[in-house]
């Protein structure tokens, strides 16, 4: 079973998954179980269809904590990608708007509401433009606990090396999603212990005992 299929199981399709503030652009969007899984759905299909991913091939993820960054990496866990930092070797590389990008790269816009790039970066791909016209169901072939997930760690070993947070946690989060450490404690997680995440982007240090009181999170993991 693949680590997204781990990490979902068990959860309601209604509740949220992820609310991404951004507090510098005062924006918020959340998104639900059965949303971000239509994401990544759409995401492993894009890999698996024009990328040739199959379980161990690595995909690199040089992402901020956002709601996107989520669709992304459940859907390549759910392709069985190995997640990695660095793009050596990557079939594919996943950058923000304004990274560095050629004809590997794909872009993502980062964008509130989920639009794509209309056209404001030459090169690479745009993600959005491209993931939205794949499928909103994943039927790929089982992923085994031994297959590389992140940045060398197993299937069986990213949930093992995984905080053991209080079930069914609220966590509200400022931490950066490095690869692998804060991808491990903010987001895989909260997750594990059947939460959500409140992750706040550019945040605001008087506006967070806000985020707390609206979210009703119960537990910080700050950056």
């Amino acid at each position: 079973m693949s680590l997204t299929e781990q990490l979902l199981r068990g959860l309601s399709p209604a509740k949220p998954l992820i609310t991404h503030y951004d507090d510098a652009r005062g924006t918020r969007m959340e998104l639900s179980v059965a949303t971000v899984a239509n994401w990544a759905a759409k995401t492993a299909n894009w890999l698996v269809e024009e990328h040739d991913v199959e379980p161990g091939t690595e995909v690199a993820v040089r992402m901020p904590g956002h709601w996107q960054t989520a669709g992304i990496l459940l859907g390549a866990w759910w392709a069985g990608a190995h997640v990695v930092a660095d793009p050596a070797g990557a079939a594919v590389v996943v950058v923000p708007e304004g990274a560095e990008a050629d004809a590997r790269t794909a872009v993502v816009s980062l964008d509130p509401m989920g639009m794509d790039l209309r056209g404001r970066q030459a090169a690479g791909t745009d993600f959005v433009a491209e993931v939205r016209l794949f499928g909103d169901a994943y039927f790929g072939a089982p992923v085994p606990d031994g297959t590389p997930a992140l940045a060398g760690l197993t299937v069986a070993e990213v949930l093992a090396a995984a905080d053991e947070l209080p079930a069914g946690v609220r966590a509200l989060s400022t931490a950066e999603w490095t690869i692998p450490a804060g991808v491990l404690r903010a987001f895989v997680s909260p997750l594990k212990a059947g939460g959500s995440v409140v992750h706040v982007s550019n945040p605001d240090a008087g506006a967070l005992d806000k985020h707390r009181a609206t979210e009703r999170t119960t537990h910080d993991i700050l950056g």
